[in-house]
């Protein structure tokens, strides 16, 4: 096993021994802000209560409401002077989130990002491009610092403007891209549809993270372009890119155990969940001083990997993010997730790169409109084709998800496009 930092070979009894004196110094440090301190208090939990990583259950757990209630510095730590960043949430559904950052933190974080990329094979001597969006978002500055703490030429390419990322890969021969995977296909149909092979950029490592996607989907990426796509979790009250990432095994994501405390809960009861059982994961900080966060629900589906990674690292492993708990829709009485449907889309060889869930009034009751991009060569005059496709598609996701949808082919680049990440449900219930 190869590491870029030694905390990548660490045991289990090491990793459990350094998480035990960071939750100590972490607990003592949230008390220097009054949320937090008035939050322990009415716990029962005083100054030196933590003795074992046992103590972390009976800690409260953190809300995003918590934190817009706190907005814009409530949080805070350490005096405002010795902040030399801050990162917040567009704000478009409520309240904004605001995440601030000393110059340690940034240090770290970066030294995270790049242990993640190392992991995957990322040298010195590669050329990184990063097609993601700078400023307040996380996901370009954190994986940006990363790059450059691993010595790599980085291009600050941002989101969108595919002409020119095209042009920038093939100017630089960039080898790595940071990139969505929803945009990745859309970047690899414009060199198609220029008469350009997608195979014939430099490309070898895409990190491809920030919106869910399947397996499938996985695939697709990487034969359009003849590259390894590595999947990668971040979040920006845990920092953002660099909490988890894949390694050359590509069999689930490690957690950096030294920088965070992963759980898994039943989201309805709060209670942990056993490993392999999916639940929503719940995250604390473990080296930041400027505003670390104790047992934040993320809302984020997944679960626990069981067994030993073939990689040998010991950082315990999460599965691919399957959804948000607020993402699950109800038609019929079934709970469905939007990755259930993309799972039974991606499946299809005749299936384009995009589709769209559309969630209608239908007398009393509900429907579920599924609208899917067919590929060119597969969208023909014979309507018994289509047709034919059309039902087994709609039978494919009955099996799967216990509804049975209307399904409707469309042309190719019909659908609304976004460079951002991709609107895969459109819940259109009550607003006619």
């Amino acid at each position: 096993m190869e590491v870029f930092d030694l905390a990548e070979s660490w045991s289990r009894e090491h990793i459990a021994e350094i998480q035990t004196l960071r939750l100590k110094s972490t607990v003592e440090q949230t008390r220097k802000c009054a949320f937090y301190r008035q939050r322990l208090d009415a716990a029962g939990l005083g100054p030196g209560f933590v003795r074992s990583l046992d103590d972390l259950r009976r800690i409260p757990f953190t809300t995003k409401n918590d934190l817009r209630s706190q907005y814009p510095t409530g949080l805070l730590c350490v005096p405002q002077s010795e902040i030399v960043r801050m990162h917040c949430s567009s704000g478009t559904t409520g309240s904004p989130v605001a995440i601030c950052h000393t110059q340690n933190d940034i240090h770290s974080w970066a030294d995270l990002m790049a242990r993640c990329m190392a992991m995957v094979g990322v040298r010195r001597d590669d050329v990184f491009q990063n097609m993601s969006g700078y400023g307040l978002f996380t996901g370009g500055l954190g994986i940006h610092f990363g790059a450059e703490r691993l010595g790599c030429l980085t291009i600050p390419a941002g989101a969108g403007n595919s002409r020119r990322q095209i042009k920038l890969a093939k100017d630089f021969r960039t080898t790595v891209a940071h990139i969505l995977p929803s945009y990745a296909l859309i970047l690899g149909e414009h060199l198609r549809s220029s008469g350009e092979d997608p195979r014939n950029l430099s490309l070898r490592i895409a990190l491809v993270g920030a919106e869910p996607y399947t397996e499938e989907f996985r695939r697709r990426i990487e034969e359009l372009f003849d590259m390894k796509a590595y999947n990668s979790y971040g979040l920006s009250e845990m920092n953002g890119p660099g909490v988890g990432f894949e390694c050359l095994a590509q069999e689930g994501m490690h957690i950096w155990e030294d920088a965070f405390i992963p759980e898994i809960i039943n989201p309805d009861t709060g209670e942990v969940v056993p490993d392999g059982e999916v639940g929503e994961l719940v995250m604390t900080c473990l080296c930041r001083e400027g505003m670390p966060i104790l047992r934040y629900r993320t809302r984020d589906l997944t679960r626990f990997l069981p067994g030993d990674c073939p990689c040998g690292r010991k950082h315990r492993r999460i599965d691919r993010i399957l959804g948000r708990s607020d993402d699950m829709f109800i038609i019929k009485g079934v709970n469905i997730y939007p990755m259930q449907v993309e799972q039974v889309l991606m499946a299809f060889p005749e299936v384009g790169q995009n589709y769209l869930i559309r969630l209608e009034n239908e007398g009393l009751g509900d429907s579920m409109r599924v609208l899917v991009e067919v590929r060119d060569e597969y969208f023909v005059e014979d309507m018994r084709v289509l047709q034919n496709l059309q039902r087994t598609i709609a039978a494919r996701l009955r099996d799967e998800i216990l509804v049975t949808p209307k399904v409707e082919l469309v042309e190719s680049n019909s659908l609304p496009r976004a460079e951002g990440k991709a609107v895969r449900l459109q819940d259109m219930r009550n607003k006619n």
